[in-house]
């Protein structure tokens, strides 16, 4: 990557994008094997005007320059429940501009394809991924704005490092699609 500053991940230039790799960043601080984590987006100078108190507990000192979106992790996704299901319950304030998830799944490349035995339920499927000897593990941090802008990051467990995140809009289309619809009146 071209845009590596020197003291951590990418420079980014639009403020999802920080937004994005902000908390790839934090959820890398945690290490792997993380429950989902689910993040309000607001913005820093509202944020800081209506919130004070919490702006200051966030770091948000006033007359510090801050990033444009400013992540707010939310409680903990109830265990045991189905995050598209969870995703379905979402209605957020007017004052949150976007909202964002990290989960970490396992992947496999194009060319297993192919090999998937057919017939196959959900957990058949999940258990038949994680014995494939071509899986990887991916953290995905996918954020959507109000507005339908969309970013993501992926990074591989194989590869952990701010410096091999790949980040697009368009990487994680189905879960960018769930956390538009939490926006959904």
């Amino acid at each position: 990557m071209s845009n590596v500053s020197p003291s951590g991940p990418p420079m980014a230039t639009s403020p999802l994008t920080r937004a994005v790799l902000e908390i790839d960043e934090y959820t890398s601080g945690l290490g792997w094997d993380q429950p989902a984590r689910l993040f309000a987006l607001v913005d820093t100078a509202q944020l800081r005007a209506q919130e004070p108190g919490l702006a200051a507990q966030l770091g948000l000192a006033e007359g510090e320059p801050a990033a444009t979106l400013t992540p707010v992790e939310q409680e903990e996704i109830p265990a045991g429940t189905a995050l598209d299901e969870f995703l379905a319950t979402i209605a957020w304030p007017d004052a949150v501009a976007g909202c964002a998830l990290t989960v970490e799944r396992l992947m496999l490349p194009p060319s297993a394809e192919a090999s998937v035995p057919e017939g196959l339920n959900e957990a058949q499927l999940a258990k038949w991924v994680a014995k494939h000897p071509d899986r990887q593990e991916v953290r995905m941090t996918v954020a959507v704005l109000r507005n339908g802008v969309r970013e993501s990051a992926l990074r591989l467990r194989e590869k952990d490092s701010p410096t091999e995140v790949l980040t697009g809009a368009m990487l994680v289309p189905g879960l960018a699609e769930a956390l538009a619809a939490t926006f959904e009146a």
